[in-house]
């Protein structure tokens, strides 16, 4: 049996210097040689199984020096080495280029230049295994072999196979000039002087005899393949950017590139495209951080936002199971399509989380606000209802007003919040508490969803009495929130309630996300600001997860003094809702800083250190990257820094910017919104904007329907005036 869902442990890390490849759900580990080797977490993964466990190239088996890696899309890379000296020889005079192409499949061609003056003659041989392991038992370092592995070859092809459980898997290389054996592809090559030498080899998965097609075949232009041509709609799609910050302009780049890399589809559902957690090990559709990602995504492709939301909607839970800890209306936590986590797991859907039920009504909530297709958006309503069905009833199994967790097997997750390690969750002595657990976030989120299903009670249904209904259920959850999560001897909210209801007293970054929804009354925004951005909460990087007065405070742990860019994002998105102008752009340049010192792309967490201990971010070892909320946390703050908050159902659109002067003059031309495209120009932060629909009312503060958070009167530090719409 594979692990189940709880493994405690961090995931074994992917070494410095490997590089990975994705394509939708399809990912690639190789060293910086290009070499996949045994025994360790490299592989060509697909559908959560690793298909090649070992492809390592040697030329007169002597394994090639490399030189350096060219990676200009997220899957394909040119790997350049050079092969050993020969006897008497001071130099290398081959040259060796290895040309890697990643879908569900991978095709790799292999070049090799001559530099010198005398014919080369040599064996280039390519050994070949594959372990088909479970992607969770590789990520653990604990990879089980099971069932009845096969070889089988002939002149050009080499098929290995692997049967259990009543399904087959294969893996099929091929090459049409290579002399094959059971576990090597072999090439007698001959090179003249100044010559080149080339062939391309194709691995292709077989599934149950499915047989998967050549994405990248050699006689088709790369740019009219399946993967460049979903990039290059990706990129129309996008919004162009024009700013002076070169850096700035790259990271955010980045972002836009590795969220594109990082969609996943259905083939079943061709228009529906979602968006994967992360590299290497989340390459899947996950509730919560797919949720996140498409919320922070909306302002430049609302596509992927909706796809989101469909996708999970189709496994939206519809009965009671103690395994999976599915739940009618429940949204799940994470799909694998593995056969080993269906064998271990009873299902490759697990439901185990208590923040993506809510999520998932909020996204359609601001699916309704950006001007998503007002069918698509319809047409989620029944699962809404659903999913508020599922908070009144079993989020709230004690009915104590508020949601709750506890895994109701051994195989599920302890905790079910975002800080989901076994000890994310502590008081302030470091005490692990005793549940069911009541995150304070996870309430904030209710509120969110409330007022989401209000919203779209008016927009879609012109039902004013249920609007009116669920903006009273936010209100009397806010009182309840308010009586029994703020702790007044120490001036901020309490991370939980535990299963006493006894609060969780820890100083944690989690209640920033209840300035994100807005529960949190005004008059405690500013000092629950003051708190997160205090020296034991704010690194210089970012907010830290945990303040470094708590007991279970470890700069170098997953989540108990990290800090998380996606974290920061939504705190920087709660404080402006207040109008905490400052401490906001305080947050949202520390994280844009760290993009920048990390070459452009944010990583899920670093370690928690001082900004003056250390002058560069310091990572966090088993980090993935590229992730989806990490990569969309710098296009929200960009966001957050331009004030843009849309409400088209009330004809309204926040936009008050306030930017540092290094990414001044700035402009955004194609933002998708309400079915068109609007152009954002910025300049000594006034803005003007064009396109938008008619009627529309822009300037600063935010719409009534977000609540009372006491910004529409005015920021408390001051925010510019918008300009009309040209």
């Amino acid at each position: 049996m594979t692990q189940a869902w709880n493994f405690a442990g961090a995931p074994s890390g992917v070494t410095a210097g490997a590089v990975t490849l994705i394509e939708g759900s399809s990912f690639c580990i190789s060293d910086a040689a290009g070499d996949i080797s045994p025994g360790g977490v490299q592989g060509l993964f697909v559908r959560d199984t690793r298909v090649l466990s070992r492809w390592e190239l040697r030329v007169d088996g002597e394994p090639v020096e490399p030189l350096t890696v060219f990676a200009e899309e997220t899957y394909q890379a040119t790997y350049v080495g050079r092969a050993r000296p020969r006897a008497g020889l001071a130099d290398s005079t081959l040259l060796v280029e290895r040309h890697r192409f990643v879908s569900a499949g991978m095709r790799e061609d292999l070049v090799v230049r001559n530099l010198g003056r005398e014919t080369a003659a040599f064996a280039m041989t390519v050994h070949v295994g594959a372990d088909f392991g479970d992607l969770f038992e590789v990520k653990q370092g604990n990879v089980t072999s099971r069932g009845d592995h096969r070889i089988s070859f002939d002149e050009h092809e080499l098929r290995l196979a692997r049967r259990w459980q009543g399904h087959t898997r294969e893996v099929v290389v091929s090459a049409s000039d290579a002399r094959v054996a059971a576990d090597t592809l072999t090439f007698r090559v001959v090179v003249p002087p100044r010559g080149i030498w080339r062939t391309s080899v194709y691995l292709n998965p077989v599934d149950d005899g499915e047989v998967t097609p050549i994405a990248f075949p050699a006689d088709q232009p790369m740019e009219v393949t399946g993967p460049q041509v979903r990039r290059s709609a990706w990129r129309h799609e996008t919004p162009s950017l024009s700013l002076p910050d070169p850096v700035l302009t790259d990271v955010l780049r980045t972002s836009s590139r590795d969220l594109e890399s990082l969609r996943i589809d259905d083939p079943a559902h061709p228009d529906s495209v979602a968006v994967a957690a992360g590299a290497p090990w989340f390459m899947a559709l996950f509730g919560r951080d797919s949720i996140l990602t498409a919320m922070m995504t909306l302002a430049i492709n609302p596509s992927l936002a909706l796809g989101t939301a469909e996708a999970l909607a189709r496994h939206q839970g519809t009965k009671v199971d103690a395994v999976t800890e599915e739940q009618p209306g429940r949204i799940p936590h994470e799909l694998r399509f593995g056969v080993d986590a269906e064998d271990a797991l009873g299902g490759n859907v697990y439901y185990g989380t208590a923040d993506a039920t809510p999520l998932f009504v909020m996204l359609v909530g601001d699916l309704a606000r950006w001007g998503a297709d007002p069918a698509r958006v319809r047409a989620l309503l029944p699962h809404v209802d659903r999913a508020l069905e599922w908070i009144e009833t079993y989020g709230d199994a004690d009915g104590d007003g508020f949601v709750e967790y506890q895994r109701t097997t051994d195989r599920g997750l302890v905790n079910q919040g975002w800080k989901d390690s076994f000890d994310g969750i502590t008081d302030a002595s470091g005490r692990i508490p005793e549940g069911p657990i009541a995150l304070v976030e996870v309430q904030a989120y209710v509120y969110g969803a409330y007022l989401a299903r209000a919203l779209l009670a008016e927009a879609l249904e012109r039902d004013a009495d249920a609007a009116a209904r669920y903006r009273e259920r936010a209100a009397r959850l806010r009182e309840r929130f308010e009586a029994a999560f703020w702790l007044p001897e120490r001036g901020w909210y309490a991370l939980g309630l535990d299963g006493a209801k006894r609060p969780v007293d820890s100083l944690a970054s989690n209640m920033g996300h209840a300035l994100w929804t807005g529960i949190v009354p005004p008059e405690r925004a500013r000092q629950v600001a003051d708190h997160l951005l205090s020296p034991e909460m704010f690194s210089g990087w970012g907010v830290r997860t945990l303040a470094t007065t708590m007991g279970a405070y470890n700069p170098m742990s997953y989540h108990n003094g990290s800090v998380w860019p996606h974290d920061n994002a939504i705190i920087a998105a709660g404080l402006r809702r207040y109008g905490l102008v400052e401490h906001a752009t305080a947050v949202a340049r520390a994280v844009l800083d760290t993009a920048a010192e990390l070459g452009g792309r944010l990583p899920e967490l670093l370690c928690g250190f001082d900004r003056a201990e250390y002058p560069r971010p310091v990572p966090y070892p088993a980090a993935c990257s590229p992730q989806a909320w990490a990569s969309a946390a710098p296009l929200e703050l960009m966001r957050v820094m331009l004030g843009v908050e849309p409400c088209l159902p009330h004809h309204r659109l926040a936009l008050d910017p306030v930017l540092p002067a290094a990414v001044q003059p700035l402009s955004l031309r194609g933002i998708p919104f309400a079915g068109g495209e609007v152009d954002l120009a910025v300049r000594d932060d006034v803005a003007t904007v064009t396109g938008l629909p008619d009627g529309l009312t822009v300037g600063p503060g935010t719409c009534p329907c977000h609540g009372d958070t006491g910004a529409d009167a005015g920021p408390p530090d001051g925010a510019r005036q918008a300009a009309a719409p040209a």
